[in-house]
Formats: C-alpha cells, sequence, structure tokens
C-alpha cells in the first residue's frame, strides 16, 4: 500500500521548487543583465574614416550590453583627448600609444583618462620611397636627401626639391616629421606638403602608377601598403639616429631587427574619460580586453580604398567580423558583465 506523502513533504518540495526558479531566473538575470542601462555614450575619432571600423566595433559591443550610444563625433586627435578629459566625449577607439602621449598628458594624462589595455598593436610608421629608384640611386637613409641631387629626384614641382606627402596636421606624426627635418638639415632639400592625406596620397600612387619617383609617409595598418607592397614596389628609409620631439626626446625608435624608421612601433588603444569609466565598470572592462588585429584593420581599409566606404559598408564589415568571432565576441560581454556584478 503506498503511503501518502506527508504536509511537511509537500511544502519541502514547494520551497524547493521555488527556490530553484529563483536560482533560474538569477541565472537568466546574470545573462541578459544591461549594465549599461540609461548610461549615454559620446564616439570620438579624427577625420580618417578608415578609423569608423575600429570605432563601430566598440560600439556594437556597448550597444549589446545596454549603452545608448549616439553617433560618432569627428575631432582630431589634441581635440579629442581634451574632450574626453572633460567628459565632452565618452571614449575613442585610436589612440596611438606613444605617439600621442603629449596629447594624452597635457589633457590630463591618467588623472582624467582610462587608458588601459591594447586594442591593436605592432603599428608601424615611416617614410618610404618607389624601390626602384631606392634600387638604381642606392638610398637607403632618408639623410641621403641632404644631398640636392637626391632630392632631386623627388621634385613634382620643378624647383628642386624633394616633395614629401606628409601628415596632416593635427594627427602628431606632423610633429615627428617636421622636428626630423630641422634635426637631419633636411629644409633646404625636403618640402614638406601636408593637408588632406588622402588626397596626397591618391596622387602619389598616381604618380608611381605613371612610373614616377616618389617619396611619402603612411603608417601601417592602413590600406596603403596593400596599394604599393613594402619590400616589392616600395621601401621603408632609415633615419641617420633616433630623435623624436616633446616628452620623447630620448626614445630609441630602433626596431628589434635593427631597422629605425624614425618612430616607435605603436599601440592602437581605447581611451575613455575617466570618471565616467570608474561608473561603468562593464564598459571599463570591455574597454581594456578588446583585441583587433592589424591584419583585420588593414583588410578592412582596402575594402574601402576598393569603394566600399558607405555607412552601411562599413557596418556590414564589422558585422561580418563579429559574426566570425562570435565566440570571442560573446567573451568579452560575459567579462564586461561579470565586472558589473
Amino acid at each position: 500500500m503506498t503511503k501518502p506523502i506527508r504536509k511537511t513533504t509537500l511544502r519541502s518540495l514547494a520551497a524547493s521548487a521555488g527556490i530553484a526558479a529563483l536560482l533560474s531566473a538569477g541565472a537568466a538575470t546574470a545573462q541578459d543583465a544591461q549594465p549599461g542601462e540609461g548610461a549615454n555614450v559620446v564616439p570620438l575619432k579624427s577625420s580618417i574614416a578608415e578609423e569608423t571600423f575600429q570605432t563601430l566595433l566598440v560600439m556594437k559591443a556597448l550597444e549589446e550590453l545596454g549603452y545608448d550610444v549616439e553617433d560618432i563625433k569627428e575631432l582630431e586627435y589634441a581635440a579629442g583627448h581634451v574632450a574626453i578629459a572633460n567628459g565632452d566625449g565618452t571614449f575613442m577607439a585610436d589612440h596611438w600609444d606613444p605617439l600621442h602621449v603629449d596629447f594624452f598628458e597635457e589633457a590630463g594624462g591618467d588623472e582624467k583618462i582610462y587608458r588601459e589595455g591594447v586594442y591593436s598593436q605592432g603599428a608601424l610608421q615611416g617614410y618610404l620611397i618607389d624601390k626602384k629608384t631606392a634600387d638604381e640611386h642606392n638610398i637607403t637613409n632618408l639623410g641621403q636627401l641632404k644631398d640636392p641631387e637626391i632630392a632631386k629626384l623627388f621634385d613634382n614641382n620643378g624647383d628642386g626639391k624633394a616633395d614629401l606627402a606628409g601628415c596632416t596636421p593635427g594627427w602628431g606624426c606632423e610633429k615627428v616629421i617636421e622636428h626630423q627635418l630641422d634635426e637631419f638639415g633636411l629644409r633646404d632639400t625636403v618640402t614638406h606638403n601636408q593637408g588632406s592625406y588622402s588626397a596626397i596620397i591618391a596622387d602619389t600612387i598616381t604618380r608611381y602608377e605613371q612610373g614616377e619617383p616618389v617619396l611619402y609617409y603612411t603608417w601601417t595598418p592602413y590600406w596603403v601598403s596593400g596599394v604599393m607592397v613594402p619590400g616589392k614596389d616600395v621601401t621603408w628609409l632609415n633615419v641617420p639616429y633616433s630623435s623624436l620631439p616633446g616628452e620623447r626626446s630620448d626614445v630609441d625608435t630602433a626596431l628589434p631587427d635593427g631597422s629605425n624608421y624614425g618612430f616607435q612601433a605603436n599601440n592602437q588603444r581605447i581611451i575613455a574619460n575617466k570618471a565616467w569609466a570608474e561608473e561603468n565598470p562593464a564598459a571599463a572592462e570591455l574597454f581594456s580586453i578588446m583585441k583587433l588585429s592589424a591584419n583585420d584593420i588593414s583588410a578592412q581599409n582596402l575594402l574601402m580604398q576598393q569603394g566600399q566606404d558607405s555607412e552601411a559598408d562599413i557596418e556590414r564589415h564589422a558585422d561580418a567580423w563579429i559574426n566570425a568571432h562570435q565566440d570571442t565576441w560573446n567573451q568579452w560581454l560575459d567579462k564586461a558583465r561579470a565586472a558589473a556584478q
């Protein structure tokens, strides 16, 4: 004969079921948590269109955490650092360390700006010339342009001076170039052409394709080195010795293999308003752990150069990257949510 279930047992079962339901609900709540709910985000970037991709990835991750993310606002780096420090902007995904160290310190440094982790590492910068001219005249060093006969090879306008396709004012690289032209005694033989980099480099590529000698500044990761490939089409120039402006005056810019392109290897980092980051630990954690390879940036940038440069195109590129790295993406979001617990 079956024994009747006692009322105490029924109550115990009901209590256990209730606890299980609560635990289940708690787990679901934690998994679906939106730590950014109610918090506003103002993304900043420079005028470099190719920075939109990496900025958009950060924005999409923040949106998944519940943050209210505004459209990107464009400010050149110096003003962008000040805006971040003052709270007029929330984050910038393309702080170049150490190229932007002066902007960082002048805006308040660690006291006002949150800067943890490395978003993309191993960025190079420097001066390049076409390989044909380099091989014919044995040009390996920027200092050789002090010779008027060598400099004249890169004269575009007939004034007898080499024309260097240079850096847009406000980016930081122009300070290094201007400093080095003085330091290496190149003012009489080299003209630093500045303005819209996209226009200047487009003209440079056209002249290269027409078989003319070219002298230009660029950086990696960027699409230019996918069109004029270092080692194949063009060659990096070394500098006479290390010499940088500002707080980096004593820095050695030589690379591990002994090459010296005049610029330190840089890491791209996400910076944010420090007070905001402290109030939003989920976002702060996200900023510190997101990683994007230089190869992925270059590949996306080349798609833009080939015509896929609309907002819809870049949005599609970002979504495709997320889909291809979904497990990593989910891990970032989980760690960010856990930091807010």
